[in-house]
């Protein structure tokens, strides 16, 4: 367990970091920077990379949503739920800590300004309100365990799950970061949004309580699609 543990969080590490470095600081440079297109493909390596790193030591969940919908699907144990949880929310906030540090080498930076924290209303990118970003992480997290739970399903091609995950977190991105810049992970969100500070922390309860119930959905409607009787 200590070894699937520490996975989780390098693995948690290692999207934040990439995904959300790539947000705070190559997104919006000007003339050279990546914009949304390369943030959402950021967030898609982290998963491909992670996953082929640590998945077969931990299963490469690196977010608490993902380990919640694999236990409604039946495919993780119980017992294991929160210790993965903790270590993926530890592993963020790490990652977190370090870009927090790079980015405040720059005269003029201030984590205040959104420092890639997920958000509704006035701090939704394009200005959607609470219904639509609670609306969109709960779909996109639903089709993102859909993805997972039937790329990872006994007689699924085999080696070629982190590309299908890694490819579906990049769409979910492509669509959904002017709505809330894309959550989909509650370690995710709680890493930067402890170090915004201010509204990102009040609106995170939503960026929790979605990505669970959209993986929750999945988890049951896998069940189903997958009895064969």
């Amino acid at each position: 367990m200590s070894r699937r543990l520490a996975a989780e969080f390098i693995g948690t590490f290692w999207l934040v970091l990439g995904g959300c470095g790539a947000a705070v600081l190559a997104a919006g440079v000007p003339t050279v920077g990546i914009g949304y297109a390369g943030v959402a493909l950021a967030f898609g390596l982290t998963v491909v990379t992670g996953a082929y790193a640590l998945g077969h030591i931990s299963g490469a969940h690196f977010n608490p949503a993902v380990s919640f919908g694999l236990y409604a699907a039946g495919r993780f144990p119980a017992k294991d739920l929160v210790p993965y949880m903790v270590a993926q929310v530890v592993g963020g906030i790490a990652a977190g800590a370090v870009l927090y540090v790079i980015a405040s080498g720059v005269t003029g930076f201030s984590s205040t300004a959104g420092f890639a924290a997920n958000g509704y209303g006035d701090h939704s990118p394009q200005g959607f309100s609470m219904i639509a970003g609670a609306l969109s992480e709960i779909v996109m997290t639903f089709m993102f365990l859909i993805v997972i739970l039937g790329a990872t399903a006994p007689g699924a091609p085999a080696g070629f799950a982190p590309l299908a995950i890694g490819l579906a977190l990049t769409l979910i991105h492509l669509v959904s970061i002017p709505v809330t810049n894309t959550s989909v992970n509650p370690a995710r969100s709680t890493a930067v949004a402890l170090f915004q500070g201010g509204w990102a922390i009040e609106q995170l309860w939503l960026f929790w309580v979605a990505p669970l119930i959209g993986a929750g959905l999945a988890g049951v409607v896998q069940r189903w699609l997958s009895a064969t009787k």
